[in-house]
């Protein structure tokens, strides 16, 4: 067998980059859901974040979080589902600045906190989106 076989092509390793990229998304994402609903009032006093606000915001992100990891599964992740999860990141980003300066009064802490998750999708998005860049068109 030679080092060509055994060594993966560029797409293959774009691919993998951008499936790494999903799951990472979806993981974290999963993570933060699980902690809102299983703990929303801790949570929203410490962040001063109303805590429903939080339970809800949680199932959302646990189901959004299973639609992100379907996708990551996937052996070569379609553009339309990888367009949509930058774009659904992009969104999220943009309401999370318009939430914590515009419509919540949250804690130092919550200010903190929303500021730094929000950058972090903001990240998730550009790299997945550089990431389907490099990809061969599948659909």
């Amino acid at each position: 067998m030679s080092a060509t076989t055994l060594a993966t092509t560029p797409a293959q390793a774009r691919t993998t980059w951008l499936r790494r990229l999903l799951a990472a998304d979806a993981l974290g994402t999963g993570a933060n859901g699980v902690a809102y609903v299983a703990a929303s009032g801790p949570i929203g006093r410490f962040l001063g974040i109303d805590p429903g606000l939080l339970l809800g915001l949680g199932a959302g992100l646990i189901a959004y979080a299973a639609a992100v990891g379907v996708l990551a599964a996937r052996s070569s992740p379609p553009a339309v589902g990888v367009r949509t999860v930058v774009e659904v990141n992009l969104a999220w980003t943009v309401l999370s600045f318009v939430a914590l300066f515009g419509w919540l009064d949250p804690s130092t802490a919550g200010t903190a906190y929303g500021s730094l998750q929000a950058v972090v999708v903001a990240a998730f998005a550009a790299l997945q989106y550089a990431a389907l860049r490099g990809q061969p068109t599948a659909d």
